[in-house]
């Protein structure tokens, strides 16, 4: 049969046939990757009104907390500020004693997120390799414990803090702190050490490693990238933490950002400027902590995702 004898759509039909394989798949792939660059960019539209979203309140912050109140009152809280007015920070950081309240966040932060990072990675070693009889309870305790709201836990605290003489101090917020983040750090890191290999437990084992050696040379070094992002988890968590502050440390003197920040705004006045003033103040530390740290946070998630 030749190709003269044929109708046009057959022979449209039998050149498809003789079309090299390569050219076809070509074809697919070239129709696949378009699909794939259409839909990756409407992927990344969307993560950027999303990242817009989430900057434009930080934004708002600045240009209001450099605003004079003259230029606030006429042009509104969007409008640029006419020049740099320093004064609402400046009133602000003196008028609450922010150095102090700035300490105060500061080393309660710090600690909590230390001693939780440590509690966390004893009891989770104790539950993930130890074996302790009823892991799978413990672990549900745990897991309720992070869920609790703490106003259902203020008045207990309250009282547990003034009968040992831990009330207005920052002892005493440390170490509830320290205990309420480490439950959820040790639900975390007990599905990490569930799962570590056995073998190499039992080879340091039979070199005559005990447990203390093996917490120490072996789940430590390993367990670091995950232990470290829960580290910044707790820093931020405890630095933006009002709640318990307000109420187990009522002095000034013993009070941190977030309070000092929650009582500039009163039901009946504010002063928008220095409350925009304020908040960015409030929010820088965190910011560039987060900022030094955002590697070895990125590191610590990557990691534990491909394990």
């Amino acid at each position: 049969m030749t190709v003269d004898n044929l109708s046009p759509g057959t022979a449209t039909s039998a050149t498809d046939d003789i079309t090299p394989a390569p050219a076809r798949q070509l074809r697919t792939r070239g129709g696949s990757r378009s699909r794939r660059g259409i839909s990756g960019w409407i992927v990344l539209l969307i993560i950027a009104a999303a990242a817009l979203l989430m900057i434009f309140p930080f934004w708002i912050a600045i240009i209001n907390g450099f605003k004079p109140a003259a230029d606030y009152i006429q042009d509104g809280p969007i409008s640029l500020p006419s020049q740099l007015d320093f004064s609402a920070l400046v009133d602000f950081w003196r008028g609450v004693d922010f150095n102090r309240k700035l300490l105060n966040s500061v080393a309660i932060s710090g600690s909590v997120a230390l001693i939780a990072a440590v509690l966390s990675l004893l009891s989770a070693f104790a539950i993930g390799i130890g074996r302790i009889k009823g892991r799978v309870w413990i672990l549900a305790v745990f897991m309720v414990a992070f869920t609790i709201p703490q106003e259902a836990l203020v008045y207990p605290l309250f009282v547990l803090t003034r009968d040992l003489g831990l009330y207005d101090t920052l002892a005493g917020v440390i170490i509830i702190l320290a205990v309420l983040q480490s439950a959820f750090g040790t639900y975390m890191l007990s599905s990490v050490l569930g799962a570590f290999p056995k073998e190499m437990l039992e080879a340091a084992r039979l070199d005559g490693a005990n447990r203390r050696q093996i917490l120490g040379r072996i789940v430590l070094p390993l367990t670091r990238p995950t232990l470290s992002v829960l580290v910044t988890f707790f820093f931020i968590w405890t630095w933006n933490d009002f709640f318990l502050p307000l109420i187990l440390l009522p002095s000034a003197d013993n009070q941190t950002v977030s309070v000092a920040l929650g009582a500039l705004s009163g039901q009946y006045t504010s002063d928008p400027t220095a409350l925009a003033a304020a908040s960015l103040a409030g929010i820088l530390p965190a910011l560039v902590f987060f900022l030094i740290f955002q590697r070895t946070l990125m590191r610590g998630v990557n990691l534990g995702a491909v394990k």
